[in-house]
């Protein structure tokens, strides 16, 4: 828990120009995974939907973030194909809010809702991720993009749990809604700032 705060600030000091590694000096696959790493936005929409799983329990801990996931090569595969979905970055920017904010009200949405809401996101960021391709091989980066964007639900379902099972009760509610809410905080500093 000591290192959330220099996690937060290295979130909140990432800019936007740093999400685009080179693919000629770097590689496809790596400029795929510094996408959602170097993105504030994304980074934290991917541990935000992990943190909500988390919160959730059960069934959503790996449904959730699968349905973002699955959704968000979907919206992958449209952007490559020339699809263009309406409002990308409105969509990715209310993910941040909208996930902070159902993680620090401690909702307990049905599955079935917080599945298509997570969905509706992932395919957004998908979306948003095709249209940064460049010269990247689609292939790679997309593999790139979608083992980090696993790797950072896991790490939010991780957080989650892991302050549930090692702070007793209201604590850990009031921790998990502290998260939320400073993932809430974070996408108004990436709108705002």
């Amino acid at each position: 828990m000591k290192a959330l705060p220099f996690a937060i600030a290295a979130a909140f000091a990432a800019t936007p120009a740093l999400a685009h590694v080179d693919p000629v000096a770097h590689g496809s696959l790596a400029s795929g995974m510094t996408h959602p790493l170097f993105g504030a936005d994304h980074l934290l929409a991917m541990v935000g939907t992990g943190l909500l799983a988390a919160v959730m329990g059960g069934r959503a801990v790996w449904a959730v973030p699968g349905a973002f996931v699955g959704s968000m090569v979907v919206g992958y595969g449209l952007a490559l194909g020339g699809v263009q979905l309406p409002m990308v970055e409105a969509t990715i920017l209310a993910s941040v809010f909208v996930l902070g904010c159902l993680i620090a009200l401690s909702a307990r949405l049905p599955l079935s809702a917080a599945v298509g809401l997570v969905g509706l996101f992932g395919a957004a960021h998908g979306a948003a991720h095709g249209g940064e391709l460049g010269q990247a091989t689609a292939l790679a980066f997309g593999a790139g993009f979608v083992v980090v964007t696993a790797a950072l639900h896991a790490a939010g379902v991780a957080l989650g749990l892991g302050v549930a099972r090692a702070v007793a009760g209201s604590r850990s509610v009031l921790i998990q809604r502290v998260l939320g809410g400073a993932v809430a905080l974070g996408g108004g500093v990436v709108a705002f700032g």
